[in-house]
């Protein structure tokens, strides 16, 4: 089917929507897989080099901690805000303007010449990604068949997986191995950043009816009905919402403790050295891309949110605890790989799947930004409270724990959630 709209049937869609064919959710999911491999790349090329950035600017945990957290703190500030703008003027333009700012942020990053300034670009790095989540899933949503949505969702995560491992290894390979300035990274990763984020603007169309939609005439008229905006306050009348909201940041809490902090905690409190840091750091991303698939197939199937969220966050907190308690490096690396199959990457892909069912699909970059807004929260903490406990205690392993502990308290409050109710009928 042809992807350009005549004028006839422009006249008679809701919003200006364009029929698409079978085939353009794979080109979404591409380009959205490609977008989260930049953006993770870019938060992580920082991490296995923080010790070189604390002796140049002459600063601890603590204050390294904090430049992940000012990071997110930006990053998760300006969720809502671009997702409402997404809704309004586009969520393209949204998006690559966003990922223009990064890469040239990315850029300046490597000129720093004072922790002060080094910190200020970085949050504006913060704030650019935060023209991404909710417009780049309400996208991805709207293309991808129903059938295939958790699936697909599952694809575009691994980028983040991707991106991790990218990061890690980059940084760890110029800069641990090869000696180089730990500037390098951030000059690699800027303009790449810039090239993708045009090309979202170019490739993706802003609003889309799926063939699924175009063959079944009264399922067009619900899409009709359905596109209509509500406030964010609506949406955080939701009980099953906030529920899931709720468990986004206990989840994102405990994987942003293991992303900032992993690479270091095995170079101080298990021994690993140079290029070693970044692969066995590596192996959590890598072991999430087969966890993430399999369980978002699993979902696409069963369409059991409680069931496998009460089996993969009990099985993720006891990998986070072990993580810090085994002083074994096999059983370390075992651990890893455990929490990799079950933790944030594979939780993520049935949440979205989850929160796009209850929302109202005129609101959908809102709701999603919302979602991200909340989760990210624990982004903003868990960077810099890691690092306190650390030069407190002299170690990280509390840190761990307290990740481990909120897990607990997530799932346990995500089971009183119904995957019956469709939260979407306002």
């Amino acid at each position: 089917m042809d992807e350009n709209v005549t004028n006839a049937n422009a006249r008679s869609k809701p919003n200006n929507a364009v029929n698409v064919s079978r085939r353009y959710w794979w080109r979404v999911v591409a380009l959205c897989f490609v977008g989260w491999i930049l953006i993770y790349a870019d938060r992580t090329i920082l991490n296995p080099i923080q010790q070189q950035i604390g002796t140049q600017f002459h600063i601890g945990n603590t204050q390294l901690g904090l430049v992940n957290s000012i990071f997110f703190l930006t990053y998760a500030i300006c969720q809502i805000p671009f997702g409402v703008l997404g809704d309004k003027i586009g969520r393209r333009l949204v998006i690559m303007t966003g990922f223009v700012i990064l890469g040239v942020m990315t850029f300046f990053s490597g000129f720093a010449f004072s922790f002060g300034i080094f910190l200020l670009f970085r949050a504006l790095a913060g704030a650019s990604q935060g023209t991404y989540y909710g417009p780049q899933y309400a996208l991805s949503t709207e293309a991808i068949p129903t059938k295939d949505l958790t699936l697909g969702t599952a694809i575009i995560n691994s980028g983040m997986a991707f991106g991790t491992s990218g990061g890690y290894l980059l940084s760890s390979y110029l800069v641990l191995q090869k000696g180089m300035s730990w500037t390098s990274p951030f000059w690699i990763m800027a303009v790449p950043t810039i090239i993708v984020g045009i090309l979202f603007y170019i490739i993706l169309k802003e609003k889309v009816i799926r063939p699924e939609d175009q063959e079944n005439e009264k399922k067009e008229q619900t899409v009709e009905a359905d596109t209509k905006k509500v406030s964010l306050k609506d949406l955080f009348k939701k009980k099953n919402l906030v529920l899931a909201f709720i468990l986004c940041f206990c989840s994102i809490y405990a994987n942003f403790v293991i992303l900032t902090w992993l690479p270091q905690f095995l170079q101080v409190e298990r021994g690993f050295q140079g290029s070693s840091v970044g692969f066995i750091s590596s192996l959590v991303p890598w072991a999430s891309i087969p966890g993430a698939l399999l369980f978002a197939r699993i979902y696409d199937k069963i369409k059991k949110t409680k069931m496998l969220i009460g089996f993969l966050v009990p099985v993720s907190l006891i990998s986070v605890f072990g993580i810090a308690f085994v002083t074994n490096k096999s059983l370390l690396i075992l651990l890893l790989i455990i929490y990799g199959l079950t933790g944030k990457l594979a939780i993520d892909p049935i949440l979205i799947a989850f929160v796009t069912k209850n929302s109202p699909r005129g609101s959908l970059s809102t709701a999603l930004s919302a979602y991200n807004f909340i989760g990210m929260s624990g982004s903003i903490l868990a960077p810099y409270l890691t690092g306190w406990i650390s030069d407190q205690f002299g170690s990280m392993q509390i840190g761990f724990y307290l990740a481990a502990v909120l897990l607990l308290i997530g799932v346990i409050l995500f089971m009183f959630t119904s995957d019956k109710k469709n939260a979407r009928q306002l």
